[in-house]
């Protein structure tokens, strides 16, 4: 199953979700569930591993990702530059000033797609929005641009210019030698601005 029907298969039954939040934690500009839906529908919720090690390679300083697993795996390994959310306390005050912001694009991630969605479920609701989810998680970060299959010679010159990119990134971002990179036109989501609250290896697991 492709990442986008796995997560909207994941997001759609968290409605539920959304109408446990206590009152207190909702922000005056609250996502409605149609907005939500659309989101999820269209695709514009997921960020690509080519466009997030894209941004990575060029040190795009409106890049942030966030990773919402447990502490103890975050300390294990993490993509660079990542800051540490775990999804037991994503709803605390104390990291609120890290989704509140309107000019960086907030990538969650997790090793698969499951705890990553539900933070952004949660966090849409209360009415952040510079939010995005790293499309696979980091075990599809893994096999992307980490581990990436090289397509046949016959291949179309998009496909294997995508490859040598995900190639020389990987090289880059897993600590190699530095490389040439070329990227072959990938291109970020806009980010729009925040309607905010107040105040290789492939990964084990799948949430």
């Amino acid at each position: 199953m492709k990442p986008l029907y796995k997560l909207a298969a994941v997001l759609l039954p968290l409605g539920v979700l959304v109408a446990a939040i206590p009152d207190n934690k909702v922000g005056v500009e609250k996502a409605n569930p149609q907005q939500i839906l659309a989101e999820v529908k269209d695709g514009s919720n997921l960020m690509t591993t080519d466009a997030v090690a894209d941004m990575l390679v060029q040190k795009d300083p409106m890049l942030q990702l966030i990773d919402v697993r447990p502490q103890s795996e975050y300390e294990q390994f993490h993509l660079p530059g990542a800051v540490s959310v775990p999804f037991d306390n994503i709803l605390s005050d104390e990291y609120s000033a890290i989704f509140d912001q309107d000019v960086k694009l907030n990538v969650l991630y997790a090793n698969g797609t499951t705890a990553a969605s539900e933070a952004w479920m949660l966090l849409r609701q209360q009415g952040y929005r510079s939010l995005y989810i790293l499309q696979g998680g980091m075990n599809y970060w893994a096999e992307t641009i980490m581990n990436p299959s090289q397509p046949p010679s016959t291949a179309p010159d998009d496909e294997l210019a995508k490859y040598d990119f995900r190639k020389a990134a990987g090289g880059v971002l897993g600590g190699g030698a530095p490389m040439t990179v070329s990227s072959p036109a990938i291109s970020a989501p806009s980010a729009p601005k925040a309607g905010a609250a107040p105040k290789k290896k492939r990964v084990a697991g799948g949430c």
